[in-house]
């Protein structure tokens, strides 16, 4: 007899809220302040989806970030990145662009486009304490160079981040070990995903419908996962699509403000100081 899985339940449904970001785009920011304690090291994910350019053609001037990393991952349009590094890379469809601020990075996002859908994501994961002043990285990642698992019944697995069973992901990271992966599910499939235990864990609803455990997940909402449990059954009716995103916590202090995460209100200042005098980047 198969063991049943035991799923976590839908501990809280939180519902995106419209604002814009950068010279103006419009996007819908889901994971906020008042949440980055309960999904630490999570402490952002944003939306983004127009067709309208006056939406997002103004796209994200030059701007500073200390101690965190961003993960921007799109799934229509293009988004020029450049760094105060060096880097530059183009964002397609697809592909992820996974950028570690650590001890400063000035950079901007603007959009190679000027008709057509934009629609993606920005998430922005927390650096340990003992980690936030490391040197700025940057990987552009294809998605071509992106694993797409194809399982039965036309469901499918993206692993962007951490592992789905022996499928490693594009990225690994020691620090948080998140987990981030983009499941599609055809109308009347289900599929369980492990998650670690001790991690904290959501996910995002972009498209259709989902019953986690009895609780229904609309579009443009993400489900606090709560604590027990191996990981989350996710079942629809009419198909979806989902995020699915788990990591481990810092317990840490969070001090934020604007595009700075530190630990303590001292480092803010900081931070503050080293870009007005020009030594944050």
């Amino acid at each position: 007899m198969s063991k049943v899985f035991q799923s976590r339940q839908v501990e809280r449904l939180v519902q995106g809220s419209d604002t814009s970001d950068g010279a103006g785009v419009k996007l819908k920011r889901v994971l906020t302040q008042d949440l980055q304690r309960r999904l630490d090291p999570f402490l952002m994910l944003d939306e983004f989806r127009s067709d309208n350019p006056g939406d997002y053609i103004a796209g994200f001037p030059p701007h500073p970030h200390r101690g965190f990393e961003t993960v921007t991952y799109m799934l229509a349009g293009r988004m020029r990145h450049r760094d105060s590094g060096g880097n530059e890379g183009l964002l397609g469809p697809g592909g992820v662009q996974w950028m570690t601020a650590g001890r400063g990075v000035i950079h901007s996002e603007m959009p190679e486009q000027e008709e057509g859908l934009m629609h993606g994501f920005q998430l922005w994961i927390n650096l340990p304490g003992a980690r936030k002043m490391i040197p700025a990285a940057y990987q552009d990642i294809p998605a071509a160079n992106i694993p797409l698992l194809q399982l039965e019944n036309d469901i499918t697995v993206k692993v962007i981040a951490g592992h789905y069973g022996q499928q490693a992901g594009s990225i690994q990271q020691p620090d948080t070990q998140p987990l981030y992966l983009d499941v599609g599910l055809p109308p009347g499939q289900q599929l369980d995903v492990a998650i670690e235990p001790g991690h904290n864990a959501f996910i995002y609803v972009y498209q259709g419908k989902l019953d986690v455990v009895g609780r229904t997940v609309s579009t443009g909402h993400m489900a606090i996962l709560s604590a027990q449990g191996e990981g989350v059954s996710l079942a629809t009716a009419e198909g979806a699509r989902v995020l699915v995103l788990s990591g481990q916590p810092l317990n840490e202090s969070i001090a934020q403000y604007g595009p700075f995460v530190m630990n303590t209100r001292a480092e803010l200042e900081q931070a503050f100081a080293d870009y007005q005098q020009g030594r944050l980047a």
